[in-house]
């Protein structure tokens, strides 16, 4: 009988794509970075598979990611696709094969299925990565002695990178790893991680486009006190431009307003307190705008933020509102981060804010978002306050909402 012809055209891989093919062992680690192609890898290694008749599983860590990758393997498989259950995540193709599409965030679910092939997708992000491998997804291997692709960007030194180790173990001959950066896929243009290079802190742009395995816990402020050189003023000088960041605080937290030179990069006023009303901190910002007039005040709206900033304007302050979420704040802790690597801002020998600067904390969260906050016990108020000065200097470009 003449063979069978699949209509289904792939993606052409790029050299690293083939490299992670041919190299491939039964277990397989891909730490890579961002744009490398992964998604492009995974579809096609979940296709073999499904092509030859067989059951493959993709998983992620949640559903969100699982709904995302959804969309684009339906696309790109669609002219094999004989059935397709989106509730279930779960495709049939013309083969006979199955594609199964699992959120590790209910991984019991998955127990008692049987696979040829296993693929974690940003397996570094996953929660307890070593019980959903060891406990959930190799048992599904064991009938067809299926193989398992582990892909994923690196967050930090955590069971991925561990799973990273055992390919690079010539003990471990079922096991094999890669390290592949951004730059590996030749069609991303060198002048876009470039411009990442420059954008993001050194250790964030080694982990996302170099993909390599640092450790993150700890400190987010580096050369903190080499930049401790500016002196506070009591005024503005003459044709001077200034900006302020403002953090409100309420019972326990203490607000703080930090005046920055646009020129100069340099802080040249702070003022920090607590336990005041709205209307006296509304006068106090005033006051401070009499000294340094602003070009624009950068103020948190978060809470009750946003009455304090909507009264400011209508006295004719230029107050503009920043919503604090985990992703925003994200943005200008790593831009003041980079400000400081870069030499390009300069703050008060002021104990509290080099204190606050020294020990404030990153933590990895099980999405795989930084957070960003000060030790349990103290206090980060003149960090955001300085860090939404920053912004507004126009390091980073923001998404700022005015009332």
């Amino acid at each position: 009988m003449p063979a069978t012809t699949i209509p289904l055209t792939l993606v052409r891989p790029h050299s690293g794509q083939v490299q992670v093919k041919l190299e491939a062992s039964r277990f397989n680690v891909l730490a890579c970075g961002r744009r490398w192609g992964k998604t492009t890898l995974a579809i096609e290694l979940l296709a073999v598979p499904a092509l030859e008749g067989k059951p493959a599983a993709y998983f992620a860590p949640n559903y969100t990611m699982v709904t995302e990758f959804w969309r684009e393997l339906t696309t790109t498989l669609k002219p094999v696709i004989a059935r397709q259950n989106a509730t279930e995540h779960r495709l049939e193709l013309i083969t006979g094969g199955v594609i199964d599409l699992w959120s590790l965030d209910a991984a019991d679910s998955v127990r008692g299925r049987k696979y040829a092939r296993a693929i974690p997708d940003e397996a570094a992000m996953v929660k307890d990565l070593a019980h959903a491998y060891h406990a959930v997804i190799r048992p599904t291997l064991t009938d067809y002695a299926g193989d398992c692709y582990f892909l994923s960007t690196p967050r930090g030194r955590n069971a991925f990178h561990q799973f990273w180790l055992y390919g690079q173990d010539p003990t471990k001959p079922e096991w094999a790893s890669w390290q592949m950066p951004t730059t590996a896929n030749p069609y991303i243009p060198a002048s876009e991680v470039e411009a990442a290079r420059l954008e993001l802190p050194e250790r964030v742009f080694r982990q996302e486009f170099l993909a390599e395995f640092l450790e993150f816990e700890g400190a987010v402020f580096r050369r903190v006190l080499d930049a401790a050189t500016a002196e506070e003023l009591p005024k503005g000088a003459e044709g001077a431009e200034y900006v302020i960041g403002a953090d409100w605080g309420r019972h326990n937290d203490f607000t703080v307003f930090v005046a920055a030179d646009v020129k100069t990069r340099s802080v040249v006023a702070m003022d920090r307190f607590t336990q005041i009303d709205f209307e006296a901190q509304a006068n106090r910002l005033k006051a401070m705008c009499s000294r340094f007039p602003p070009r624009v005040i950068l103020a948190e709206e978060n809470s009750f933020g946003g009455p304090v900033i909507e009264r400011l304007q209508k006295d004719g302050l230029p107050v503009r509102a920043f919503t604090t979420t985990n992703a925003t704040k994200a943005e200008i802790v790593q831009s003041l981060a980079l400000s400081f690597e870069q030499g390009t801002i300069r703050i008060p020998n002021n104990p509290v804010l080099i204190g606050e600067l020294l020990s404030y904390e990153a933590t990895r969260l099980p999405s795989g978002m930084m957070r960003y906050s000060a030790p349990e016990g103290m206090h980060d108020d003149t960090v955001v306050a300085l860090a939404l000065a920053n912004a507004a200097l126009g390091r980073k470009k923001i998404e700022l909402t005015m009332y």
